[in-house]
């Protein structure tokens, strides 16, 4: 049986990446995100994949998001020139975005932060009927990323972007359908054979169809962006809030279970 912190299993024509962290709930670090990176460049080439499914172990999590305590002190060369691309998070799943193939998040349990955004960046989302979704930077004292919230717009619409992230509200249940989330809501026992029924489907179809279509789809979405003057405007408006008073807050408050207390400064 494969080990390690990203499972690779091709069944088929799909293939299947599972987010291996279950004792720290799928959360991302640096290397899984290299993984990810990894096999979605090798199941770009290869012809036998035509629909990759992203999953988490366990029932619990898909993927609690970005694992901050678990960025490296000493990088090794991999790692530094993973990072040369930017910030991981958005360079991993801007990547996952535009894999040339349709991509299914199968979502087996709840999805926060950078792990709501990988969920997001698959072209469809399959969820047990009681999974949890949100976004939380606004609980923590954090901006978020200008490509993320770009990659929620496409998928959720403006206003309901809005209300996520200016809530940082955990959505359950029918919410998660409601809010646009997912695009179908099963029973647990129900999961993973909807997911793989519908993948096999699109892997039926021509695959020069949905590459061509994806790749105009992405191209079209591709409009949507900042100019260089608002890209520096939003650096000093992730800056202010990442050296805040606020942030520290944030931070105590989610360990400590309890509501923050915020000040704006």
């Amino acid at each position: 049986m494969e080990t390690g912190i990203l499972l690779k299993e091709i069944r088929g024509k799909v293939g299947i990446l599972t987010l291996n962290r279950p004792e720290k709930r799928n959360s991302l670090t640096v290397e899984l995100l290299i993984e990810l990176n990894k096999a979605m460049r090798e199941w770009a080439d290869d012809d036998t994949v035509r629909v990759v499914v992203i999953t988490g172990s366990g029932d619990k999590s898909f993927s609690s998001g970005f694992d901050v305590l678990s960025i490296p002190t000493s990088l090794t060369e991999e790692i530094k020139e993973f990072l040369k691309d930017g910030n991981p998070v958005e360079v991993a799943l801007n990547n996952v975005k535009n894999f040339p193939k349709p991509t299914i998040a199968m979502l087996n349990g709840y999805a926060f932060g950078a792990g709501f955004n990988l969920a997001i960046c698959c072209d469809i989302r399959v969820g047990a009927d009681d999974i949890r979704m949100g976004m939380p930077p606004a609980k923590l004292g954090l901006v978020y990323h200008p490509e993320g919230l770009k990659q929620m717009i496409e998928v959720l619409g403006m206003a309901r972007t809005r209300e996520a992230l200016f809530t940082g509200r955990t959505y359950s249940g029918a919410e998660v359908k409601e809010m646009g989330f997912v695009n179908h809501l099963v029973p647990r026992s129900e999961l993973s054979t909807f997911t793989f029924a519908l993948a096999e489907e699109i892997a039926s179809n021509a695959p020069l169809s949905l590459i061509g279509t994806k790749r105009i789809l992405n191209m079209l979405s591709n409009r949507m962006s900042l100019t260089e003057e608002e890209l520096k405007e939003v650096v000093l408006l992730t800056a202010k809030a990442f050296n805040s008073e606020d942030i520290k807050e944030g931070q105590m408050a989610f360990v400590q279970k309890r509501k923050p207390n915020f000040k704006g400064r």
